[in-house]
């Protein structure tokens, strides 16, 4: 039994055509493949059998469908409709063979074993969402079906063959497989994940959905919008990415500076000949690059954030899948740097909050400790205004003292040296040290002493 898995693309093409194709093959009624008769040895089917069949070969004619009939334990291919060859591939449209010989792939892909079953058991078979490889070496490519495997019997009910009718999912399948993929990339940037590790994911992403081989870049524009910078591209060389880290915005600057220079699509499918690459032809050969599309990551205001590239290793043009990855992960990058650039903007702005917040800090405690400062000097001051009253008061009594008068409570040793005295007219004597406390402290006080010639002579002494 052969159960759908996941599997990444194969990276072979799909759209390379046989160089021959016997369109005699192609002929018969409602448009069916016949076989020439000359390889089939089941026995002839009833009368009954023909015209049941004769209807299904008018229903899957034209068919999207695919639908064959198979005769012989061989399983050698009798009526194909030409959605089968499409399928298969055209190259092989024929009849005539078994169907190990036509679709050799199919060894070990489990898909012959049922056939095998079927016939020997007599008992259908359906699958759904059966994966297979479809084609060898560049033709291949995966795809996934509904199908069933129906017995077909002769007049006696021996099982002479089998009837094969399915639908191609594949579309559906890669459909699918997108959503999952788009919708996780949707979860990392609404989570805030890191831009590096999200674009990352995205390359990623589109080669392993891409249906042949693919690598993406990720350019992103800087501030002054002038050039391009490394952002993701996990499959090309280092050696590229270092080259092209910081190219120009501009005309003609390969794909990517031009599709960025002209906010639009740039699809080159030969660098090799095409003049943009005039200057990274070297360049693009070392890496082994045949073919770059490249297109311009915008912002919602038409603003420059990047562009978004696929390479390929041969030249080649872009078909409509190609097209659809690139609309849809164009879309999804900008969302991803707009969101990375509001993040930054806003820790820009909490950084400068808290940079401001920290300098009103500090100018407030600046402003406590002059103020502590200031009431220290108030304070001090009053204390020697009282002094100078009180020693003012003892003067009455010996205008001269012994000891300094300006030593408040603790009182002071030191000698008497000089008088000082304030606008109010109180006057004291002290020693030099309080002297000097006084006069920096009481700005009204001021030196009265003549035998020093007042405060003027003071200061020059």
């Amino acid at each position: 039994m052969v159960a759908a898995r996941p599997c990444a693309y194969s990276g072979v093409r799909q759209d390379d055509q046989p160089s021959v194709v016997d369109k005699a093959h192609l002929r018969g009624a409602y448009g069916m493949t016949a076989v020439s008769g000359q390889r089939s040895t089941a026995a002839s089917p009833s009368v009954a059998g023909w015209a049941a069949e004769d209807d299904l070969r008018a229903l899957f004619g034209q068919s999207t469908a695919v639908f064959a009939l198979l005769v012989g334990p061989t399983h050698v291919v009798e009526v194909a409709n030409p959605a089968f060859f499409s399928a298969i591939g055209e190259g092989r449209a024929r009849t005539g063979l078994a169907i190990a010989e036509l679709m050799p792939e199919l060894a070990g892909q489990g898909f012959i074993a049922l056939l095998d079953e079927v016939y020997r058991t007599g008992e259908p078979y359906t699958g759904r969402d059966a994966r297979v490889v479809l084609g060898t070496g560049p033709q291949a490519r995966e795809a996934f079906f509904d199908f069933s495997y129906e017995p077909r019997r002769d007049a006696g009910g021996a099982v002479t063959g089998i009837r094969v009718i399915g639908v191609e999912t594949t579309q559906v399948k890669h459909a699918q497989r997108l959503m999952a993929e788009h919708r996780a990339l949707l979860e990392q940037i609404a989570r805030q994940a890191p831009l590096t590790e999200v674009l990352d994911g995205m390359a990623r992403c589109i080669e392993n959905l891409a249906p042949e081989e693919v690598l993406v870049s990720v350019l992103l524009a800087d501030a002054d919008g002038r050039h391009l910078l490394h952002g993701a591209a996990p499959s090309l060389p280092d050696f590229y990415n270092q080259a092209i880290d910081g190219i120009a915005i501009g005309e003609g600057v390969g794909s990517c500076g031009t599709a960025a220079h002209r906010r639009e699509p740039v699809i080159v499918t030969d660098i090799g000949t095409d003049p943009f690459w005039n200057d990274f032809r070297d360049l693009a050969e070392g890496a082994g690059l045949g073919a770059c599309w490249s297109t311009p990551i915008l912002a919602r205001d038409g603003s420059l954030l990047g562009t978004f590239a696929m390479y390929h290793r041969s030249p080649r043009a872009p078909q409509e899948t190609d097209l659809a990855l690139i609309r849809v992960f164009t879309g999804t990058a900008a969302l991803a740097i707009e969101n990375h650039h509001i993040e930054q903007a806003k820790v820009a702005a909490e950084a400068r909050a808290r940079a401001a917040h920290d300098e009103l800090a500090k100018a407030v405690r600046a402003e406590r400790e002059l103020r502590a400062e200031a009431e220290k000097r108030a304070a001090a001051a009053a204390e020697l205004a009282t002094r100078l009253r009180a020693a003012a008061a003892a003067q009455a009594a010996r205008p001269r003292p012994e000891h300094c008068q300006l030593g408040g409570s603790e009182g002071c040793a030191a000698a008497a040296e000089i008088k000082i005295a304030d606008s109010w007219g109180d006057s004291a004597w002290g020693c030099p040290t309080h002297v000097e406390e006084a006069i920096l402290n009481v700005r009204s006080v001021f030196i009265a002493s003549e035998e020093l010639g007042g405060l003027a002579a003071y200061r020059n002494r």
